[in-house]
Formats: structure tokens, C-alpha cells, sequence
């Protein structure tokens, strides 16, 4: 027979994780004790905070891992339901959100590292594949003739970046049509092509490089400067431009 653990509100002040929380500030709890006050209650044998271990330890302990489940998936564990299977996922889709946001206020493109920092926390962990395009406009940063790649990124500023396709775990189908509709909308003058391999593959496939080929020929036409392609994983990235395909 399981002993039944004592819920939240009967142990001492201090081990409580709200209370925790309040005494000591947010940074004092554990990953645990953060999804604890998320849901709130654990089941018959188990209290929010040994359930919020357990759901951890299934995700080796990471909270990217973790990001990576699904309502579905979390509903698995016993005392999970719906509800707080969907406050777990919209807290992590929070802080991956807030990250992003927080990239993109503070950075500036100036090389193939500053897009890798900026689209890894956004696609980097998908288990699907995006494409994205990162839209530039001419900063006047730079004049005359743009010697290098380096100020090729230097000559231009941050507009937007859009997802404009979502596919399956090995391939997404890109609408040119969509991609410089959204460009001359935002008056972009230069863009970036992203999109991830959730195989970890950094290589390109042929379709990677005739896609890339394709947009490129169609931007010259736009007078749309393609800056760079980029494979992003979760750990590394591929750049076109580094490797000598541009």
C-alpha cells in the first residue's frame, strides 16, 4: 500500500513553493517548485511537487526537453489533466517567447552567430520543420560598394521575422509568392532565409539548395537582396554564406 504525502498547504511555511516563493523570491525555487504552484495539486500518492519531479525526470531533467510535449503527451501522467497540461505548455511557450523578444530588442544582425542566437529559441527544438524569413531594411549604416558579408548584414536593420510555412519532421513546402507578397508589404529590402532540421542534420538536402537557387534568382528579379540561408538545430546552425554556397 503507498503512503499518502502530505498536500502542499500541511508542510512548514518555508517548503512551500508559493510561500517559498514569497519569502525568498522566484529565483530560490526549483524547476520543480515552479511547475508545482503551475499545477497546483499532485494526485492520491503523489503532491505537486513529487509529481512536478516525476514530470521532469521523464524529460531528463530539462526544461527544453519538456517544451517539447505535448497537452496530450503530459495528460500520461496521473493528477495531469487537460487544464493543467495546458498550463505547463503556455508557461514554456512563454518563456521561449520572452526570450525571442528579448533577442530581438537587444540584438543587432551583424553576423551568421546573431541569427542562429536569434531563431534557435524560436525553431531550434521543433519537432517539426518552419520556414521563416528574418525581413531587413536599409539602415544607411554603410554606402558605396558593400565589400563583404559582414556589411552586407551591417547595412541593414531588423524589420520582422515571419514563419511563412510549417511541414512535417523532414521537409516544409516554401510558396514564393507568400515570401516576397510579404517582403514588398513591409518594404524589406534585403531577407534572410531560416528554417530548421529537427533531424539535428546540419547538412542542406538537394531541395534545400534548389529552393535557396530559386529565391535567389526571383530576388534579384525584386531587387530583394537574399542575404543567407540558415539550417538552425538545436545545438548548431549552417550558414550558406560560410560554407560557400552564395
Amino acid at each position: 500500500m503507498f503512503e499518502t504525502k502530505k498536500p502542499i498547504h500541511a508542510w512548514a511555511e518555508d517548503d512551500r513553493p508559493r510561500e517559498k516563493l514569497l519569502l525568498k523570491g522566484k529565483s530560490a525555487l526549483s524547476d520543480a517548485e515552479l511547475i508545482a504552484i503551475l499545477i497546483n495539486s499532485g494526485n492520491k500518492n503523489e503532491s505537486a511537487l513529487d509529481l512536478s519531479r516525476k514530470i521532469l525526470e521523464d524529460s531528463e531533467s530539462s526544461l527544453a526537453e519538456l517544451a517539447k510535449q505535448s497537452v496530450m503527451s503530459l495528460q500520461r501522467f496521473k493528477g495531469i489533466g487537460e487544464a493543467k497540461a495546458i498550463a505547463i505548455v503556455a508557461a514554456l511557450e512563454l518563456g521561449q517567447r520572452r526570450r525571442m523578444a528579448d533577442r530581438i530588442n537587444r540584438t543587432k544582425i551583424t553576423c551568421s552567430r546573431d541569427v542562429f542566437e536569434l531563431m534557435q529559441p524560436k525553431i531550434g527544438e521543433l519537432t517539426h520543420e518552419e520556414f521563416w524569413v528574418i525581413f531587413l531594411n536599409n539602415a544607411n549604416q554603410v554606402r558605396g560598394i558593400v565589400p563583404n558579408q559582414k556589411e552586407l548584414f551591417i547595412k541593414h536593420q531588423w524589420v520582422d521575422a515571419i514563419n511563412i510555412s510549417k511541414g512535417g519532421m523532414t521537409g516544409t513546402i516554401v510558396d514564393l509568392r507568400i515570401l516576397f507578397k510579404l517582403a514588398l508589404e513591409k518594404q524589406a529590402t534585403a531577407v534572410i532565409l531560416v528554417h530548421n532540421h529537427p533531424s539535428g542534420k546540419l547538412l542542406p538536402s538537394e531541395a534545400d539548395i534548389q529552393i535557396t537557387k530559386k529565391i535567389k534568382e526571383a530576388g534579384n528579379i525584386m531587387d530583394i537582396a537574399i542575404l543567407d540561408h540558415f539550417i538552425i538545430t538545436e545545438h548548431d546552425y549552417y550558414s550558406f554564406v560560410d560554407h560557400g554556397r552564395f
